[in-house]
């Protein structure tokens, strides 16, 4: 068997060992400090005696080395090999799964009935899955990341060691997910425990003990994964969004490193450029925004008042025509929806507007036909004119008006004797208004 190494002694970027076996592309070594991608830690990148890396995978109880090519000659069973880990990719992953850790005990802080459902690094951003009582919100957001950099600043220290199952699943807090975590089941009765802060395996060995006095930890779970010695090593922790993938369960996507410094310097560039067009600083942004919005809503009010204003207009232009006795404003409308024709049709009906052509009073009954590519209906009828009958046998009615106009003209609609719309007519507005003129 020929666990990696990597996990106990990060640090390590170089080392030789000797070659056990070669399949193909695939290379099993006598040692290794490659990490095989495991629990949403991807596997480490690098050399082995110059031939590119293109994955490393534990099988069988063993870390097996997937070459990008056909390996050369020299990698030989029985052979020495020297084998560089890529550093930079490292380091990122093991500041970015320390980061993990950082905000799980950040969440640790805020959150109740808090729960780990695994986590995983990409190269540009980093996800943790938590089961919470309750969805976070933006406010948690935000306090997730100021709690989580603060324990950056804090410079609090990173151990790991390896503890009896038994003892590990009796550690206080731990995060313990045996499916996300696989890495962390060192095989047989052991798992791997890591702690950021207070007390455990101080000095980063994978056999610490603890002192009572320290300070209680800022998390503590089983993890297989690298990680730094110190949570200053991470950077700046920045939080880039959440999400719900599933029942119970918060997404929270976060960046390290320089995916974080940019977002940040993103995000601080549009926040002077929004208070540059507010004519206000940074930290008055809020009440800007609210300022502004509040104007925004007085001008769409007056906007709403004054278009209604206008389709009443409109309304009271229609021709008018006696139908049964009753008297009916008939015509077509553009650019107007059916549900902005219902207040000014009202409105008229209430003798709010212009008199209708041809009456020395408001109509009994509107009926306008929307034109353009989507011919619509809408019949309103005056409280005080519905029930009456005539000859169509449909009465004052404005629901059996419109049923009558969709039986005719196609489409579907419906609604009250006082107001109804019917929609998908197949049908010239202007023919659909002359119908309803000469009913």
């Amino acid at each position: 068997m020929t666990a990696s190494r990597a996990p106990a002694e990060p640090e390590v970027r170089e080392f030789e060992a000797t070659v056990e076996s070669v399949d193909g592309r695939e290379v099993v070594l006598s040692e290794t400090y490659f990490y095989a991608e495991s629990g949403g830690q991807p596997a480490d990148r690098g050399t082995i005696d110059g031939v590119l890396l293109d994955d490393v995978v534990e099988r069988d109880g063993r870390v097996v080395h997937v070459l990008d090519e056909e390996p050369p000659g020299s990698l030989a069973v029985g052979e020495t090999v020297s084998a560089i880990v890529d550093d930079a990719f490292r380091t990122y992953c093991a500041r970015a799964h320390t980061a993990s850790h950082v905000l799980y005990g950040a969440a640790r802080r805020t959150c109740e009935d808090l729960g780990y459902a695994g986590f995983d690094i990409s190269a540009e951003k980093v996800r943790v899955d938590l089961t919470t009582a309750e969805p976070l919100d933006d406010e948690d957001l935000v306090e997730l990341e100021r709690l989580a950099n603060r324990a950056v600043w804090d410079s609090l220290p990173v151990s790991w060691e390896t503890l009896p199952a038994d003892e590990a699943r009796a550690v206080d807090g731990i995060a313990f997910n045996a499916k996300t975590e696989e890495g962390a089941m060192s095989g047989g009765d052991a798992v791997r425990v890591v702690t950021v802060g207070g007390s455990g395996a101080g000095d980063g060995s994978e056999a610490g003990g603890g002192d009572d006095d320290a300070a209680p930890a800022w998390d503590v779970a089983a993890c297989g994964g690298t990680h730094v010695r110190n949570t200053s090593e991470i950077g700046p922790i920045s939080v880039l969004d959440r999400s719900n993938p599933g029942e119970g369960v918060t997404r929270v996507e976060f960046a390290v490193g320089p995916t974080a410094i940019d977002h940040d310097a993103a995000v601080h560039a549009a926040a002077l450029d929004a208070a540059t067009s507010l004519d206000a600083r940074v930290g008055d942004l809020p009440d800007a925004v609210e300022r502004l919005r509040g104007e925004v809503d007085r001008l769409e009010g007056e906007l709403r008042e004054a278009r209604a204003d206008l389709l009443t207009a409109r309304l009271a232009e229609f021709p008018t025509a006696e139908v049964n006795g009753a008297t009916w404003a008939v015509g077509t409308v553009d650019c107007a929806d059916p549900n902005d024709l219902r207040e000014p049709a009202e409105a008229l009906l209430a003798g709010d507007g212009e008199e209708s052509d041809a009456t020395d009073g408001a109509p009994d009954a509107v009926a306008a036909v929307g034109e353009g590519d989507a011919p619509f209906v809408v019949v309103a009828v005056a409280d005080g004119a519905t029930g009456g009958d005539d000859a169509s046998g449909e009465g004052l009615d404005a629901g059996a008006v419109v049923r009558a106009v969709t039986d005719e003209f196609g489409g579907g609609g419906g609604g009250g004797p006082t107001f109804a719309q019917g929609g998908g007519l197949d049908a010239d507005p202007d023919d659909v208004a002359a119908w309803l003129r000469d009913r």
